[in-house]
């Protein structure tokens, strides 16, 4: 049993869709399949190398992993893909490799070349090539007035509460833990400098946000500087995070960090001495705010 799209952000929106696949999947003895692509058609078709994802591939899966789907299939999205006729998707994709049983689709999708195959064409394929079509109705989707986009917009604007209600999760980010300045340390607040290796990953507006995340299967609260440092005369920027009551090394490990909410904007203080004093605010701040 399949459901085709990008779903980036696995938002609340998406959730009707995916929730929906893995229950009738679990129902009718089927697998749940999820045909994603990457990389995102823009990037591929109209070079829009702005355009930000919400997750990685690795996050998309996590949280697809969560919520019981049995496959995720991330099919490459080159130029040549893009001219495949509908036909020729759904029978060599769909049917002969994919062994779709059942099909469940938003109703407005639409697949094949120039995007011109719409629902009408894939339940006559259906009929055709023996499998079933279940459209998810409009107003099912449009009540959740969620997308993508506007989770990217919150995100960009440092609402990061409301993406989180968007999303349905708290915005994550994940990278490796790379050697700072070690300014923190000097200064009594370590931090973790983060390395996210997928560039088209979205880094929400510069600022200073409350975070959590498991180390060592614990959950750990911290607070986390996005921005470029403009009290040390910065350039370049960087993500860093200091956590509270952990002290271990985690130079060259993977984490995941994940935003709770932001407590004021990066700003360039006079003196090293008043970015101390700030931190500490923030820090007592963050504590305060910190969930349970």
């Amino acid at each position: 049993m399949v459901t085709i799209g990008t779903f980036d952000g696995v938002h609340i929106g998406h959730r009707k869709i995916l929730e929906h696949l893995i229950n009738i999947a679990e129902q009718s003895g089927l697998k749940s399949t999820v045909l994603t692509f990457f990389p995102h058609p823009r990037m591929v078709l109209q070079k829009d190398t702005d355009i930000k994802m919400l997750n990685t591939v690795e996050e998309k899966k996590q949280i697809l992993d969560a919520l019981g789907l049995n496959y995720l299939i991330v099919h490459p999205f080159t130029k040549e893909f893009s001219r495949l006729s509908a036909i020729a998707f759904v029978r060599d994709i769909l049917v002969n490799r994919l062994k779709a049983k059942k099909v469940i689709i938003g109703y407005d999708h639409r697949f094949g070349r120039n995007r011109n195959a719409n629902i009408t064409d894939l339940i006559h394929f259906g009929n055709t090539f023996e499998f079933e079509v279940e459209e998810i109705p409009a107003q099912e989707i449009d009540e959740v007035s969620v997308s993508s986009t506007k989770i990217r917009k919150a995100l960009m604007h440092g609402e990061i509460e409301q993406a989180n209600l968007y999303l349905g999760y708290q915005y994550m980010l994940t990278g490796t833990v790379t050697k700072g300045k070690g300014l923190g340390k000097k200064i009594g607040f370590p931090t973790a400098n983060l390395k996210i290796a997928e560039e088209y990953k979205l880094i929400p507006q510069n600022g200073v946000y409350v975070v959590k995340s498991t180390l060592d299967q614990k959950t750990v609260h911290g607070m986390m500087n996005i921005g470029v440092n403009p009290t040390v005369d910065g350039k370049a920027r960087s993500i860093e995070v200091h956590f509270f009551d952990f002290d271990k090394n985690l130079y060259n490990e993977k984490i995941q960090v994940q935003l709770v909410r932001k407590l004021r904007d990066e700003h360039k203080f006079d003196s090293i001495e008043d970015l101390q004093k700030q931190l500490m605010a923030d820090k007592a701040n963050a504590q305060g705010l910190r969930p349970g």
